[in-house]
Order: structure tokens, then C-alpha cells, then sequence
């Protein structure tokens, strides 16, 4: 398989011209299924399964992803939460929630760097005398909130060429104006093969075993077969700190938070204030100003039968073939609301972050990257760069319409 390390900007003529070169193709479908088989994803706050695995298999899972880690078990010793739902939670085990992770470096002016042992600075740690810090030195700092996590199985199984469309569409929806950027992210379970990314919000990762692997190191300190060396306290090593060998897990507990994660429910609506006219009308107000280029109100799933990740995950039928309502494309923008970092895709994406899905937006009291925003007027009225035109249209809208829209968007 070619790869390609380069960041993706495409054109609609670029597009059209990496489609028909099969060997770029990641995502490898083997059972054709024609569209009209396609059926709604399954959604809810309710704790029950998706149908990727019986509900005490899920239950089981979701039991792991909430247990609660010790130093005795592999925790730390720098880290910022002892579990996973620590971090995803609200109002249901998987659901984001208002924690928030540290991350600082240095910009010189034109490039962005790492300070010592990197961007993430942890906020915890076993021992006061490794407690991590930001430096005086780090002259760009920003808080990331936490995730939602629910429905990110229909995520993965969202073919690269979808998201790639989208991305090739979006200048001529706009006048040029928008332009999101696809990301080719090295995928930690296949090394020398790489996806589209669409977990975090610098589209870091591309699979969900890709994401358990990275976030059990960095949130929790544990570390595992994908990522198998401790995270440093600045840059100084903390492994004599450390109570438990590595790898302190052998990969089991990744495979089932990863299933957890696949085997969840996508955040439903509010059924009966989506059923409302005034929000009807808010929907349409939304696509309308131009809101949906980016926040992408529908997408389908890849077949099922289609494999991924480097050919070592096949979409499963309670996966494939499926409706989703994310309200994001998943390709980073600039909107003039980043922070400065770069992780992948290089220092042109320094200031562009993923476009936040908006499902369970109701659920969120903080909003933004870093929870700067603290209603969903002032999240809108933040957007510039590539949304200035956007948000002009939102601010023109009279007040009336102004509220309908509003009311839409709390039904998410």
C-alpha cells in the first residue's frame, strides 16, 4: 500500500484523480451494500448496547472503562485521571464531561515546539517530587476539554473517501472560504499504514484502539502494547517512581475499552423539542447561515464487511450500513478559536482544530476546545477565520430567528 505522509488538502479535481488510484484506498470494502439498505444508527442515553456485542458482554466492558486504577495497578506515576470515565461521564458512562487536559509549548515566531517531554502536561502524579508543570517558557497554553465517546464506533467505520468529498466540496459551498483539511495519522496497531484522523481534536487518531492506546498512557500513566514507555515529568524521567513493569497492561484492558466504545449508542435528540416547529425552523436556519458545511448533519457509515485500520479491523453489520447525525465533517479548521498546538499534520495546522461534533451539545455547559464559551450564542459568535462569514449571517439573523436556531441546537 502507497503511503502518504503528507498532509491532504483536495481540491474537487485533486479528489477525483486519489479516488480512481486504488492503492490509496485504506478502507477496503468486500461486500458491496447498496445505499437503500442503509438504516438509522441506534441512539441513546440508556447504558444499553448498539448490537456489536450482547448487552453483558457491554455491560462488562463499560464496568472496565469505569474502574477506578491504582499506582499498586499500573496508574501514573504522572497522569490526569484514575479512570476512564473520570474524563467521559455526562450524563451516561462514555459522555463527555468538563474535564479538561493541560497542554503548552513554544511558538518562535513561526514554528510551534515541544517543550521538554512534550505538549501534554500532566496535572497529577504519585509523587509530589515529579509533579510536571508549564514552564515560563511555554508561551502557548490551552486547556482541552474532554470528549464525548459515544457513537465513535460509527465513527471509525466512516470511510476515508467520505470525509475526503467532504473536504473537496467545501470551498465551492463557500465561496472559497472554508476548506477543511484532511489528516493522514500513523495507525498504532498497523504500524507503516495510516488513515484519515478523526478522534481528538487535532484529528490525532484515525482508530479507537489507536485513541485507548495513547489516552491510557497520557490520561492515566498506564502503559500498553501500543504505547509502551512511561510519559515524562517535563522531560525528566519518572521511571524509578514507577510500582509496576512495563507494559503495566498487556493490551486486554485496550481491546475492551475499544469495544465499550464501539459497542455504544450515538447521543440521541431531544425528541420532543426536535419535533417542535420552532426548532424545525431553527434546523433549516442552521443549514441556511451555513452552519452544516462544516457541522455535517448526515453521514453514512462504510459497509458492512469493509476493513479498516490497516486491514486489521472488518466493520461489523451493527456497524455498517448505518445513518448517523454528528453534525461535523471531522477535518480540522480554522475558525479562529485554536490553540496554537501542533500534534499531526504539521505546523500548518497550528491553529486549526476538529470540528467539534455537536450530538449531546445539550448536555455541555462548557463549550469550545477549552470550555471558554459558556453558552452556545457566545461558542457561535467566537468562530472567525474561516467562519467569519458564518457567524456575520448568524449576528445579521433578527433576534426572533436568532432564538429559533438556538432552540434547534439544544436539541442536540
Amino acid at each position: 500500500m502507497l503511503l502518504y505522509k503528507q498532509t491532504l488538502f483536495l481540491s474537487a479535481v485533486l479528489l477525483a484523480g486519489i479516488l480512481q488510484n486504488s492503492s490509496f484506498a485504506s478502507d477496503q470494502t468486500k461486500n458491496k451494500t447498496s445505499r437503500g439498505q442503509e438504516t438509522e444508527a441506534p441512539s441513546g442515553f440508556d447504558g444499553l448496547t448498539n448490537g456489536l456485542v450482547d448487552q453483558a458482554t457491554f455491560n462488562e466492558d463499560m464496568h472496565t472503562f469505569e474502574e477506578r486504577d491504582t499506582k499498586d495497578e499500573g496508574l501514573g506515576p504522572v497522569y490526569n485521571a484514575e479512570s476512564c470515565v473520570e474524563c467521559h461521564q455526562n450524563p451516561v458512562t462514555g459522555s463527555a464531561s468538563q474535564h479538561t487536559v493541560v497542554r503548552a509549548g513554544i511558538f518562535n515566531g513561526k514554528d510551534f515546539l515541544d517543550p521538554p517531554g512534550g505538549s501534554l502536561i500532566p496535572d497529577r502524579a504519585i509523587d509530589a517530587a515529579i509533579q510536571a508543570c508549564v514552564s515560563d517558557q511555554s508561551n502557548v497554553r490551552s486547556l482541552r476539554m474532554s470528549l464525548n465517546t459515544l457513537g465513535d464506533g460509527f465513527v471509525e467505520a466512516i470511510a476515508d473517501e467520505t470525509l475526503l468529498k467532504i473536504a473537496a466540496l467545501q470551498p465551492n459551498q463557500s465561496e472559497g472560504a472554508i476548506h477543511g483539511e484532511a489528516i493522514l495519522v500513523d495507525l498504532l496497531e498497523a504500524p507503516g499504514y495510516q488513515r484519515i484522523g478523526r478522534f481528538g481534536w487535532k484529528d490525532q487518531h484515525a482508530s479507537l484502539l489507536s485513541f485507548s492506546g495513547d489516552a491510557y498512557r497520557n490520561e492515566m500513566g498506564v502503559t500498553n502494547p501500543l504505547v509502551p514507555t512511561e510519559h515524562t515529568s517535563n522531560g525528566h524521567s519518572v521511571q524509578k517512581f514507577d510500582m509496576v513493569a512495563d507494559p503495566e497492561d498487556n493490551g486486554e484492558e485496550l481491546e475492551i475499552f475499544t469495544e465499550f466504545m464501539r459497542a455504544s449508542k450515538v447521543p440521541p435528540r431531544d425528541t420532543r423539542l426536535a419535533a417542535s416547529e420552532t426548532a424545525k425552523y431553527g434546523e433549516r436556519l442552521f443549514e441556511k447561515t451555513g452552519c452544516g458545511i462544516c457541522h455535517v448533519a448526515t453521514l453514512s457509515t462504510a459497509p458492512a464487511g469493509t476493513l479498516i485500520n490497516g486491514g486489521t479491523y472488518t466493520v461489523s453489520p451493527a456497524l455498517g450500513n448505518k445513518i448517523i447525525h454528528p453534525y461535523s465533517d471531522f477535518l480540522l479548521h480554522d475558525v479562529g478559536t485554536g490553540d496554537g498546538i501542533v500534534q499531526n499534520g504539521g505546523q500548518g495546522t497550528r491553529n486549526k482544530l476538529r470540528t467539534s461534533p455537536l450530538w449531546g451539545l445539550r448536555t455541555r455547559t462548557r463549550l469550545l476546545h477549552d470550555g471558554s464559551a459558556l453558552t452556545i450564542r457566545d461558542a457561535i459568535i467566537s468562530h472567525r477565520g474561516e467562519a467569519a462569514r458564518i457567524t456575520k449571517r448568524f449576528n445579521d439573523l433578527p433576534k426572533g430567528d436568532k432564538e429559533k436556531m438556538l432552540r434547534f441546537l439544544n436539541s442536540l
